[in-house]
């Protein structure tokens, strides 16, 4: 389950860091680069809100689209990348925050409480990850729902790495052209809340406009197998840890 606006629904309906004296120059040219970002973020001003959503979907070129059923996986190498995309390129939550604000990307209020929290950190240098999506059914889950745990299990038995948390607010930038109805998990290790709840993150076109969400991140949490998760390369791995 995911919220959104502070509403329950299936997700297939369809340290802040700061520099020493050492980073100060570092920190400054990070900065700059943040600054320019939020430029051209101003020129495209709201790309996630409904209508831009659909402006987009027109004029952007139209990205492999991450619903198409694959066959059954055997092996995570012959899974084609679905899209590529950039992490490491913001200073510090605060500047990531504030892009999506400016982009009108909404941010729900459990993907809120994560984006604010220690646990949640940026890569140090600007990367390029590569996200293969499928679903669980493509996992060979063939009943109607499987555990997180399962799910995470398996994909990694046939060669797949879990992502970085950042990688969710990063696609929601990255990713102005998503379809209504797309839901995609990224498979991540669950950060906590101030609560101490277990939260993934889901980037999410749910019609009235783009967000990045949270749901149900404990290790047996049930997944609907139609589901779709977005995994990285085993290289860009993170280690697994549910409980």
């Amino acid at each position: 389950m995911a919220r959104i606006a502070g509403k329950e629904v299936h997700c297939c309906i369809v340290p802040h860091r700061t520099p020493g004296w050492h980073g100060v120059r570092v920190y400054v040219v990070a900065t700059l680069f943040t600054l320019c970002v939020l430029l051209f973020m101003g020129e495209a001003r709201a790309s996630c809100t409904a209508q831009a959503s659909l402006q987009n979907q027109l004029k952007l070129p139209r990205a492999p689209s991450a619903s198409v059923p694959q066959t059954l996986v055997k092996f995570a190498a012959d899974v084609q990348v679905w899209k590529t995309i950039t992490v490491g390129t913001f200073a510090d939550t605060y500047a990531l925050r504030n892009a999506l604000d400016t982009a009108g990307c909404s941010v729900g209020d459990l993907a809120g409480q994560i984006l604010a929290r220690p646990t949640f950190t940026l890569s140090a240098t600007k990367t390029s990850v590569e996200l293969f999506a499928v679903s669980a059914a493509d996992l060979g889950f063939r009943a109607g729902t499987a555990s997180l745990a399962d799910i995470y299990a398996r994909a990694q038995q046939l060669g797949f790495g879990l992502a970085t948390a950042e990688v969710a607010p990063q696609l929601r930038l990255q990713y102005f052209d998503q379809p209504i109805g797309e839901f995609l998990i990224v498979g991540m290790k669950p950060i906590k809340t101030w609560n101490g709840e277990l939260v993934i993150l889901n980037v999410a076109n749910g019609g009235a406009g783009l967000i990045v969400i949270g749901q149900d991140g404990n290790a047996d949490a049930l997944i609907p197998v139609e589901c779709r998760f977005l995994f990285v390369r085993p290289t860009e791995t993170v280690s697994v840890g549910l409980r």
